[in-house]
Formats: structure tokens, C-alpha cells, sequence
């Protein structure tokens, strides 16, 4: 992008601005607008692009709004393409997209490559687990608190049986889970009172099975006797013409069919579940099975299957047994499924390693942030390696509190209570930082505008964020418009990286504002007032606040030149008298020149007023001599007047400093009821004693100061002398 076309109409309180900012000799541009001119408007436009909205004038709101904001060729800002960075924003952290600025995308992709593969192995295994045991629970979760207590273990609970899945059968694979372990069945089987009278059920049960013929408590129960006589029959063993010989006490039974072992099975279990000793331990079980639907579902299904009553009194071991057996019907899944996190496992934690020894782009963001900005704070990455993993999605800053060579971590809310304004401003730059180098991994090119962003610093870091600005603008695709009030800030700007010719001004005009080319960033005295300080009416006035301190500071206040040009910048006894000549023999002792000013008999404060005359009236400007030149007229009329008011010359010779407020106090004090007078100069001791002593290297407060303020002021106290 060569150029930057803006055009506005009525945009957060602009009402027209057309102008370019140009790239042609560097990738940035600086523009300096006195407070409440346009700067904070100019910034809430472009970040309303950046959002994609329309922008409008919040306080006229039926006024008409435009906006358009082109590259050189006309073409259209994308709204992806503008960053808008405010003076301070106290939310701004760490998100997503920036935590991206950790991730090492080869690492990246095999960790999330090998995570894929486990999940999707441990889909299909929850999927068929759910269906095999029509359940509605979360699977996961309940295979991890049946084997390991932990309800987030899933692939651990897994390893956990892997041994004993191997000898298991499958006797509990058609039992349906949510009918057996029901919350409000867990309930009933953990009360007390259930609990006792199942108990004595199970005890006779099993003095049954230890005196039957077939059955055993431990080795060949029911379930077990059922699931043989199924897969026999279904692996073709009678077909074969095999036989199955049951040890019985006596020579044993010789049993050749499938039918016949279903038989002899079921006999066998009618002869235990007709015990009338059991039938009635059994119905006093069951007139504690009637509370509820889910509690009358689960007696529904024990009635018909008495044989699993013995299992319910330790039930979390129960819980296991089901799990093993559905686990078993689905051998083939769940063996998928524990080879692949096997198989991943270790390298996702050779992945990590590698992941937790690298430095990535967070890091030297840190690192820049920890070197360059003074602050009581050092700041780590917390959680560096779950971030280049995917593991986790926003990257947290650790903070270690720094005081008296103490050191303590602190969380970032803590550590906002006790940090200075500047130094919240710091850790608010720092995210900043992290915006920047997302965008430099971006194609495309990018604009970013900086409203004010080191208002506030102390200088130590307002040169650290000028470095970083000059960083910014030395990326290829960046493009950098930085906005400021801060003139020293603005002259720093133009010093380190920024062309002159790429440094502008906003100024008021009648119809809205406008970008101007810079004046006065270099020291003004040297570069224009004293060049043009006998041929230019309005320069030399405005040097001579200029003079007076070189005079100073190289001869003291009791130098002869130095009282004298303290006449023309306050209303002395000689003021009227002195003339151009007196002003050119001042300059040319001082700098060793033999020129003269046109008309040598002119009397200065002639000039001056005169040349006040003429910076009244047209637009707005930021002509720093016109300024000068105003504050120097406003204050002379001001004291005139209390001079000739007061009319006491020993009092007036009295006077060695601070002339305005003491010659104010001494009219408050004489003319108490003049109350338009006292409020008029009130505003000429409030505005213009630091615009009139002006130097090279200060002199923000003037331009700062607008025309229409001084030529206002200057109006006001000339009123009071045609009274």
C-alpha cells in the first residue's frame, strides 16, 4: 500500500475529512492532533471498518454519514486488514487467536493426528458399549468409576482389565444396564434394612448351590452353565456328535444334546428356586421392590432372573463383572481401542517433551516485553506446551511480583490492584504485542492505527513502545498511522524512524478538519524563526521568547538584553519605547550578524499588535508564530490595562516576576467589583504564561492551545481597554 484515501463525513463527530496519508518513503506515518480536534474520532472510524459497521455521528445522528477508505488505486480497506490499537484497553488479554503465536504446526498436527485416532477408537467402542448395554448413561464416565473410581479415566480403566478380560467369559453381555443400576435401585440396594434382608436371601442361595448336583457357587453358576449350553450349541459341538459328561457324585450324567443340557439346567434351577425356605426369604425381598417405576422394573427383571440376587449384594463389584462382560462381547473394539492409546501414548509424550523445550513466538514476545519495559513484574508462559498441543486453547501469563529482592506469583487481578496507571499500560501493551506478531503469520497486508498508545509512560517506556513502533514498521506488509497529542512524542517519532515528509498535523478548518504537512517538529528557532527573523513580520516576534531564553541561560536575568526583551513579553516602563533598532543590535551581539530590520524606528509593540490583528480571523491554524504571537499581545494588553488602572509606578517598579498574577492581585484588590475585568485576565494568567516562555525543547501547551481560544482571549482584553 502506497497511499491511504480518507474521506468522511459526520464519523464520531468528524464533519469532513478528506485527505491521504502517504507511504511513499517508509511504511509509517505520524499525525499530530491537539486534544479534542479529531484523534480519538479518526481511531473509533477505522476500528468501526475493522468490525465491518457503518459509522455515524453518535451525537447528531440524522446527520448524514459516509465513509470511504481506499489504498492509492481506489480499492476498498478489507475490515481483516485494519487493527485499530487503543490508548488503553484494562480487558484486553491473551484469546485464542493470539495464543496461536505458541504453536509449532509440524507438532501440532502428529499430536492431534494421534489424539484423532484415540477418540475415534474410543467412539466406536462407546458407541457399541451404549448398544450393548442399552444404556443412556454416559459410557465413558461409567466404565471409568467401575474400574478405577475416577470418572475421567476411561482409556486407564481399560488397561486396568486388560489381563483379565482375557480368561473372562461374557455371562452379564444381556443384562440391561439401566434397569440393574438405576439411581434410585443404587439407593434402594445401599439401604440398610434391603441390604439385610437380601443378604439372608443370598446366604440360604448359596447353602442351595453348594448342595446341588451341578452348580457351584464360585465355578459353575447359572450364568455359567447358560452361556456354555448357548456357545456349544452354536459352535456345532453336538452336531458333531460330541458329548458332555456333568460330574454328579455317582458315575456322572452323560448329556448329548443341547436340548438336553438346556433341560437338565433349568431343572436344576427350579429345584433351588423352590426352596420354600428361599421362596420366602425372596418375598420378603419383595415387598421392598414396589416403591417406584424404576425400582418396579428392576423386581420385574430379578424375578425372572433370581440367580443375579447373590451379585447385588457387593455392587460395585457387580458393576464390574457387567462391564467385563459387555467389554468381552466386544473384544474386537475394545482391543482397537487400548492398541491405539498404547501405541500413541508414547509418542504424544515424546511429542510434548519436544513441545515443552521449544520457544516459539510467545516466548520472544515475553523476552521483548521483560527487556525492553520498565516494570515490577517478570512474565512467563504458563501453559505453554497444552497450547502448542491444542490441549488447551488460550495461552495464561504467569506473573512473578517483583519488590526489595523479594519475588512472589500473583494473579493478573491482584496484580492490577497494585500497579501504577503506566505500568497497567505496560502489561496492556504486552497483549498488543502479541496482536502484532498474529498478523505478521498472516498474508496480506495490514494497517494498524495507534491512538495515543504511550500517553501515560513514564519516558524509559515511552521509548520502548517507540522501538517496538519502529519494529512494526519495519515488517514488509505492515502499515503503520500512528495518532498522538503529544508533541515531544510526535518529535521522537519523526527522529527515530518516521520521514518528515510523512509527519502530519490536524487542523481545523471551516468545514471539518484537515491533515496537513507537519511544521515546527525540528527545533523552529534554528530552522525558521532565526533564518527569517529580518524579512518575516510574525517570525520575528515569535523569536523573540526564543532570544530572551538563550540570553538567560548564557548571561544571567540581570543582563541588560535580557530586561529589555522582558519588556516586550510583559508591559514595563520602556515597553512603548522599544524600537526595531534596540531589537536588532540585541540579535546581532548575540549571534554575531550585522542585519537590520526594514523601518529601525518601528516601534516592536507596534508590530506586535499589529501582526496580532492579522492572525485573527480565517481557519484554524497550527502556525507555531501565529500562537507566540497572540499570547505575546494578550498578555501585554492585559497588563496595559491593570497598569494604567492601578496607575502606581513605584508598585509597577517593584515587580521583578510573576508580573500578570501580582498586577491582577494588586487590581482584585483595588477594584473588587470590576467583575468582568478579574475573569477576563483570570483566563490571560491561565493560558498564556507558558506559551510566551517557549524553548527548543518545549513548547506542546501552544500548539496544543487553539487559534480561535487566543484570538478570543485577545478580543476580550482589548474590549477592557475601550471601556
Amino acid at each position: 500500500m502506497k497511499k491511504l484515501k480518507i474521506d468522511l463525513t459526520n464519523c464520531h463527530g468528524i464533519h469532513r475529512l478528506d485527505s491521504e496519508i502517504s507511504f511513499k518513503d517508509a511504511s509509517a506515518a505520524a499525525i499530530y492532533a491537539p486534544n479534542g480536534l479529531m484523534k480519538t474520532s479518526f481511531a473509533r472510524t477505522f476500528g468501526d471498518l475493522s468490525r465491518g459497521v457503518d459509522s455515524s455521528d453518535h451525537l447528531f445522528p440524522d446527520r448524514p454519514s459516509s465513509r470511504k477508505i481506499t489504498d492509492q488505486d481506489g480499492v476498498a480497506l478489507d475490515p481483516s486488514q485494519v487493527v485499530v490499537i487503543v490508548s488503553y484497553d484494562e480487558e484486553m488479554g491473551p484469546t485464542e487467536e493470539t495464543s496461536t503465536l505458541l504453536v509449532d504446526k509440524v507438532l501440532r498436527d502428529e499430536y492431534e493426528q494421534l489424539q484423532r485416532g484415540i477418540n475415534e477408537a474410543r467412539k466406536e467402542l462407546v458407541a457399541a458399549l451404549k448398544m450393548q448395554a442399552a444404556t443412556r448413561k454416559d459410557v465413558a464416565r461409567e466404565v471409568s468409576l467401575a474400574f478405577t473410581r475416577d470418572d475421567q479415566s476411561f482409556f486407564r480403566s481399560l488397561l486396568r482389565v486388560e489381563e483379565e478380560l482375557q480368561d473372562e467369559e461374557a455371562p452379564y453381555a444381556e443384562l440391561p444396564y439401566d434397569t440393574l443400576f438405576d439411581d434410585k435401585v443404587l439407593a434402594l440396594l445401599a439401604a440398610t434394612d434391603f441390604a439385610e434382608t437380601l443378604a439372608d436371601y443370598v446366604q440360604r442361595f448359596e447353602e442351595l448351590l453348594d448342595a446341588s448336583t451341578y452348580f457351584s457357587r464360585s465355578t459353575f453358576s447359572y450364568y455359567n452353565a447358560e452361556t456354555i449350553a448357548k456357545s456349544l450349541g452354536a459352535n456345532g459341538f453336538f452336531d458333531a456328535k460330541h458329548a458332555v459328561i456333568l460330574h454328579d457324585g455317582l458315575g456322572g450324567t452323560s448329556v448329548n444334546s443341547q436340548t438336553e443340557l438346556v433341560d437338565l439346567i433349568n431343572s436344576e434351577k427350579e429345584r433351588i428356586s423352590d426352596d420354600p425356605a428361599l421362596r420366602k426369604k425372596f418375598a420378603a425381598i419383595e415387598t421392598k421392590l414396589t416403591r417406584n417405576a424404576e425400582v418396579r422394573r428392576f423386581w420385574d427383571f430379578v424375578s425372572e432372573n433370581q440367580s443375579i440376587l447373590p451379585e447385588l449384594v457387593n455392587v460395585d463389584r457387580f458393576k464390574e463383572r457387567v462391564w467385563k462382560s459387555y467389554l468381552k462381547a466386544n473384544e474386537g473394539l475394545y482391543s482397537e481401542a487400548v492398541a491405539r492409546f498404547r501405541g500413541a501414548e508414547a509418542r504424544k509424550k515424546a511429542i510434548q517433551a519436544a513441545a515443552a523445550d521449544q520457544r516459539g513466538q510467545w516466548e520472544e514476545v515475553i523476552e521483548i516485553f521483560n527487556r525492553r519495559f520498565f516494570v515490577p513484574f517478570t512474565l512467563t508462559a504458563k501453559n505453554r506446551t497444552n497450547v502448542v498441543l491444542g490441549l488447551e486453547a488460550v495461552a495464561k501469563l504467569g506473573f512473578e511480583f517483583e519488590d526489595d529482592g523479594d519475588s512472589v506469583e500473583v494473579e493478573r487481578d491482584d496484580l492490577l490492584e497494585v500497579l501504577s496507571t503506566g505500568e497497567k499500560k505496560a502489561l496492556y501493551i504486552l497483549n498488543v504485542l502479541f496482536e502484532v506478531e498474529r498478523r505478521k503469520n498472516q498474508p496480506g497486508e495490514t494497517i494498524f492505527i495507534v491512538d495515543d498508545i504511550a500517553d501515560s509512560f513514564d519516558y524509559k517506556n515511552k521509548y520502548a513502545i517507540i522501538q517496538y513502533l519502529k519494529d512494526i514498521a519495519d515488517v514488509d506488509n505492515f502499515r503503520l498511522v500512528v495518532l498522538t497529542h503529544n508533541f515531544d512524542f510526535y518529535r521522537t517519532l519523526e527522529s527515530r524512524f518516521i520521514p518528515y515528509n510523512q509527519c502530519l498535523m490536524a487542523q481545523k478548518m471551516e468545514e471539518g478538519v484537515a491533515l496537513v504537512k507537519a511544521a515546527g517538529i525540528k527545533n523552529p528557532f534554528i530552522k525558521d524563526f532565526k533564518p527569517n527573523f529580518f524579512i518575516d513580520a510574525g517570525k520575528r516576534i515569535a523569536a523573540i521568547p526564543f532570544i530572551r531564553n538563550l540570553l538567560e541561560y548564557t548571561r544571567g536575568e540581570d543582563d541588560p538584553d535580557y530586561t529589555k526583551l522582558t519588556s516586550l513579553l510583559h508591559w514595563k516602563a520602556d515597553t512603548a519605547s522599544i524600537t526595531q533598532a534596540d531589537l536588532d543590535a540585541i540579535f546581532n551581539t548575540l549571534f554575531g550578524t550585522s542585519e537590520e530590520w526594514s523601518d529601525p524606528n518601528e516601534a516592536v509593540i507596534d508590530m506586535i499588535m499589529d501582526q496580532a490583528d492579522t492572525c485573527i480571523g480565517g481557519s484554524a491554524s497550527l502556525n507555531l508564530s501565529n500562537k507566540i504571537t497572540l499570547s505575546i499581545a494578550i498578555r501585554i494588553t492585559a497588563e496595559k490595562y491593570m497598569v494604567e488602572a492601578i496607575n502606581d509606578p513605584e508598585f509597577l517598579a517593584t515587580v521583578r516576576a510573576n508580573q500578570t498574577p501580582q498586577l491582577l492581585a494588586r487590581y482584585k484588590s483595588d477594584f473588587p467589583s470590576d467583575v468582568l475585568a478579574i475573569r477576563t485576565i483570570d483566563g490571560v494568567v491561565l493560558m498564556t504564561p507558558e506559551h510566551i516562555h517557549v524553548n527548543s525543547f518545549m513548547y506542546e501547551p501552544i500548539l496544543d492551545m487553539s487559534d480561535e481560544h487566543l484570538a478570543q482571549l485577545l478580543s476580550d482584553v482589548t474590549a477592557l481597554a475601550s471601556r
